[in-house]
């Protein structure tokens, strides 16, 4: 059985499934009432297997009130993947900053690390510039391919 983390990104993996979480955040709501936005493009025993899934990630509990069943969004588990991803964020940064220190060295540049709101992306970035593309292709690299009278109209 996989872990709860393991759970919680699988079941974020659908958009069916972040568009129910959405559609939670504003509120309890029913089966019937979560299933409507999406009953034209799969049947409503679909939508329950989406729910059945967030449930058993901890994401959605069912209620019980006569004949309806209240789903209810439960973000624990969203915490915990946030802090999970937040620890990886803090080390991704500071990998990042000391490459940024350390293409600084090339440039004779200081990135201004010390402050936290320059990144190595950016230090990067300024150190070399990246050439366009169309001054590292030519017309005549590229042959015209398209039938004559063929146009490229993707707006068809």
């Amino acid at each position: 059985m996989p872990d709860t983390l393991s759970r919680t990104f699988s079941a974020l993996a659908d958009p069916t499934r972040r568009a129910l979480l959405a559609r939670l955040r504003r509120g309890d709501a029913t089966v019937t009432q979560l299933a409507e936005p999406f009953l034209g493009r799969m049947t409503l025993p679909g939508v329950t297997k989406h729910l059945k899934v967030l449930e058993s990630a901890g994401l959605v509990t069912k209620g019980r009130e006569a004949q309806w069943r209240p789903c209810t969004l439960n973000t624990e588990p969203l915490r915990d993947a946030a802090a999970w991803m937040a620890e990886y964020r803090i080390q991704m940064e500071e990998s990042l900053d000391r490459l940024g220190e350390y293409l600084g060295t090339f440039t004779g540049t200081s990135t201004g690390t010390s402050t936290g709101t320059n990144t190595a992306t950016e230090a990067a970035a300024s150190a070399s510039p990246a050439p366009s593309l169309a001054a590292t292709t030519t017309s005549a690299s590229t042959p015209d391919t398209t039938p004559p009278g063929d146009t490229d109209d993707r707006s068809r």
